[in-house]
């Protein structure tokens, strides 16, 4: 079976974690901004596109090259053999990226790319000058940087934060892959009780239970890799089937996510069984100055509503004060709380023990580490 260069694709502030998940998965990595290399078979890319939590998608990067005019671009684009990839009725819309070059205009870019590819599969087919793009998706990517063409082919469709379980979203979500990657940030382990206090729609602590179950987030959903004319689905039944395969059925776990909404805490415990985890998890309206507990060792992790989200920044820190007159009573506890607000820390009453920058969507977010000590 063929081997590609391989791009996993991901939030800024994430590569780390998207590099561990794939060593996890046994493949060798390099990491750049935004992105992680690796090499791997149709299969690799199943498998990735299957497990990994915190990227948003795979990629094949089928060519490189200089390119300091659209003849040049062109060029580069037609040389590649892509009748090794795409079938005659192949559907392959065209995206573009420029930074620092020469070729600038990026619809230019693109439409470029488009003819560079027809012409090369016209001449393959012999399609005299028509092709239908009535079969399968290969969504191209042409990302030039300093005069340096990356030619792409998406393997994943819609992105990997689409779980397939979120119907329900409320006013803000937070994407399944953050939600992730605060959980992994968390060091989380399943012997210890798991916190949301503002939860939402129930993405947190749902993408806790799926880590503590050991479920594959790609789980009840397909790929566009899964459409394409060399795959062969038998690859793809056998990748789910052993997922299914190593969910750990015995482990006890101790979750829970309150809400001031109680419409959001049925929202939340929809999603929760529609991920196949609702019994996992206690979902309960309570307002986040309400919430105690005499349990120790847990962890909390909180996407709470900042000024942004609320539209009213007074109201925002007077919550952070509410959750650090709690929070700072727990000390065996460790909290991790994500938000926008430079202000968080005078808000919640203690400067944090460690911050991360993150980037969620397009907006700089911090999250504040508060490490608890254990107690035996």
């Amino acid at each position: 079976m063929q081997t590609f260069k391989l791009m996993a694709v991901m939030g800024a502030g994430l590569e780390a974690l998207v590099a561990k998940e794939l060593k996890d998965l046994g493949y060798a990595v390099t990491t750049e901004n935004g992105r992680v290399f690796f090499e791997g078979t149709l299969e690799d890319i199943y498998r990735a596109n299957l497990w990994l939590r915190v990227a948003d998608r795979i990629k094949i990067v089928l060519t490189e090259f200089e390119a300091k005019t659209f003849e040049d671009l062109f060029q580069g684009v037609k040389a590649y053999a892509w009748e090794d990839l795409l079938p005659y009725d192949a559907e392959f819309p065209v995206n573009g990226r420029s930074k620092g070059s020469i070729l600038h205009s990026v619809p230019t870019v693109q439409s470029i790319t488009k003819k560079a590819v027809v012409e090369r599969l016209t001449d393959t087919y012999n399609a005299r000058g028509h092709l239908p793009e009535t079969g399968a998706r290969y969504v191209i990517e042409t990302a030039i940087d300093k005069d340096h063409v990356m030619v792409t082919l998406d393997t994943t469709g819609d992105s990997l934060f689409k779980r397939g379980y979120r119907t329900e979203k409320g006013g803000a979500p937070l994407k399944e892959t953050m939600a992730a990657a605060m959980v992994i940030l968390a060091h989380w382990f399943t012997d210890n009780p798991f916190v949301d206090p503002v939860t939402g729609s129930g993405t947190i602590p749902i993408e806790a239970a799926l880590m503590g179950r050991k479920i594959a987030p790609g789980l009840n959903r397909e790929f566009d890799v899964s459409d394409w004319e060399l795959f062969d689905p038998e690859i793809g039944k056998r990748l789910k089937e052993e997922a299914r395969g190593q969910i750990d059925f015995d482990v006890e776990l101790d979750i829970a996510g309150f809400d001031l909404d109680e419409n959001m805490i049925e929202i939340a415990k929809e999603n929760a069984d529609k991920a196949g985890v609702g019994e996992d998890i206690t979902f309960k309206q309570l307002a986040a100055k309400d919430w105690q507990t005499d349990k120790k060792n847990g962890v909390l992790v909180a996407n709470p509503p900042y000024g942004e989200r609320l539209g009213d920044e007074e109201t925002a820190r007077r919550l952070y004060g509410e959750m650090g007159a709690i929070y700072n009573k727990m000390p065996t506890w460790s909290k991790y709380i994500l938000t926008s607000d430079e202000g968080f820390e005078a808000a919640y009453g203690q400067k944090a023990t460690k911050k991360r920058k993150l980037y969620n969507g397009a907006l700089k977010v911090d999250l504040y580490q508060y490490w608890g000590r254990k107690e035996r």
